[in-house]
């Protein structure tokens, strides 16, 4: 615990930043059963939160002025919100974030060395076309998707991009240093989670705990019985109840207008899409967007091998590198 002499500013001591549907909340939810580590309830999003690529839905025009979070420390509103986050979780040893999209948005490395000089990231990869084909049945049930998934492939554009995992982490690594940056698979954790939950404990600061006695996170995905449907009634209204869901998000006090649109995105989240989410599982993937999203994501991702030193299609079956991994390159000369 850290002394009353010693008090330490409210902000987190380390950062889940994605990447979104690898297997990050099941680590939230791990890592906020221990005694000395603590998160806000939900995600922050709060360095990304003036990017419009990664929350389009944060952005509003309102009589021809454009209305977004501006999370700049000269902005008070802004700033006291995201300390209000972490003042309200009290002492604890150490203070989590989790904010999925950080690792797509190429300014959000740079604020944190700036603004948390000490704080460490982790992500969590998997199976880049897995992860592509997962994001895209979410955005479904958010509510975001009215089209099929290869329609989606270029009107969502975050789907592609949410799997491009190799350049994002190597400016995190170039702008924080390789000491603050650790990276697992989702592959793994389903695996072993306790091997991985020790890396994470020693990588954050902790003593390595035995996950026996807690809880396990599975989230219990469900799906559109007819996708076309849901896809029909998401651009009937869906989509525009969903942008209704952040109109509050970073506002110290928010007003009725925001409460009523709160109010009426959780009414139709948790009493009418479940009325359409009735299959156990998706459609299989088309195999020839399989074959295209394999090349895609693995050229997208080139040089990934290296910079996780191990040889990739062990663990993910869509992998195809263009290049064979270094120590095949070198064996061949």
């Amino acid at each position: 615990m850290t002394s009353p002499e010693m008090k330490r500013p409210p902000q987190p001591d380390f950062i889940i930043g994605g990447a979104p549907k690898c297997g990050t909340t099941s680590l939230h939810f791990i890592l906020d059963q221990h005694p000395e580590i603590a998160f806000p309830t939900d995600e922050v999003n709060y360095f990304d939160a003036d990017d419009p690529f990664n929350w389009p839905d944060l952005f509003f025009e309102r009589g021809g002025r454009l209305d977004y979070r501006d999370p700049s420390p000269e902005n008070a509103e802004t700033r006291d919100w995201y300390r209000a986050k972490y003042a309200a979780l009290g002492d604890m040893a150490l203070l989590g974030e989790d904010s999925t999209r950080y690792l797509f948005s190429p300014m959000v490395a740079h604020r944190v060395k700036q603004r948390l000089p000490e704080a460490k990231v982790i992500f969590m990869l998997r199976d880049p076309v897995k992860r592509a084909y997962s994001e895209y049945w979410h955005a479904m049930k958010m509510m975001r998707v009215t089209t099929s998934f290869e329609g989606a492939l270029t009107a969502l554009p975050q789907i592609v991009a949410g799997s491009t995992y190799a350049p994002h982490l190597q400016q995190w690594i170039d702008v924080l240093g390789r000491d603050r940056v650790h990276i697992v698979l989702l592959e793994d954790f389903k695996t072993d989670r306790q091997a991985v939950m020790d890396g994470i404990a020693r990588f954050i600061g902790v003593e390595p705990f035995s996950l026996e006695g807690y809880e396990l996170w599975f989230n219990k995905t469900s799906y559109p019985g007819k996708p076309k449907l849901m896809q029909w009634v998401n651009a009937l209204v869906g989509r525009r109840v969903s942008r209704l869901r952040y109109m509050g998000h970073m506002r110290r006090d928010t007003g009725l207008r925001e409460k009523l649109a709160n109010r009426l995105y959780q009414f139709y989240f948790h009493k009418v899409n479940p009325l359409l989410l009735t299959a156990d599982r998706p459609p299989e993937m088309k195999p020839e967007t399989a074959r295209y999203l394999s090349r895609l994501l693995s050229d997208r991702n080139a040089g990934l091998d290296a910079l996780l030193e191990r040889d990739l299609s062990e663990v993910w079956s869509s992998w195809s590198p263009a290049t064979p991994p270094k120590d095949e390159r070198m064996a061949a000369q």
